[in-house]
């Protein structure tokens, strides 16, 4: 299959293989119970985020992402399950964004803290995009510092999805999700 992925603001080629699962395709999801809003009120900030259904088959994540108070951060994810993605290659990822960056997140772990594999990618304002995020570009990051000394990302392994924005950008935010799946 060929899809185009944006990332970085540039647009490339990208071919995954003939294998695709669907994870969540939020136009049939019926209640947002297997997902969490995990923001920097764990540390004291005040941003503030909520991740709903539409009426447009899709999720919207939105919020107010505020630096006071060692903030500076909002993010979804899910409750820790079983994604059983061994043999997998990478999550590609539906949205429509607001120009700003974003981090796909994903927890080989059930634990609510802990380590945490990121990569970034950017939006193009109020355009649909399908993001690749290969397994092995992911890197390992506790409380927003790379970590040196852990593995890569094992799929067969992976327990939350998530997606987070971070990296100093305050002010109003809002990614529409389409849906999510991986590919082999």
């Amino acid at each position: 299959m060929f899809f185009l992925m944006t990332l970085n603001g540039n647009a490339n080629s990208y071919t995954t293989g003939s294998t695709e699962v669907v994870l969540f395709d939020f136009g049939t999801v019926k209640n947002m119970d297997d997902w969490l809003i995990v923001n920097d009120g764990v540390m004291g900030g005040l941003s503030r985020s909520r991740f709903v259904l539409s009426d447009r088959n899709s999720a919207v994540f939105s919020g107010n992402v505020r630096l006071e108070n060692n903030g500076g951060f909002a993010s979804t994810r899910t409750k820790a399950m079983q994604f059983q993605l061994d043999g997998f290659k990478g999550i590609l990822i539906r949205v429509k964004g607001d120009g700003k960056k974003y981090q796909f997140r994903l927890r080989t772990s059930d634990r609510f803290d802990g380590v945490a594999y990121r990569y970034h990618f950017e939006t193009e304002n109020d355009q649909w995009q399908t993001i690749a995020i290969p397994f092995d570009e992911c890197v390992p990051v506790f409380r927003g510092r790379i970590l040196r000394d852990v593995g890569p990302v094992s799929p067969k392994d992976i327990q939350q999805l998530g997606v987070m924005i971070s990296d100093g950008q305050s002010g109003e935010f809002q990614l529409e999700v389409q849906w999510i799946k991986a590919y082999q």
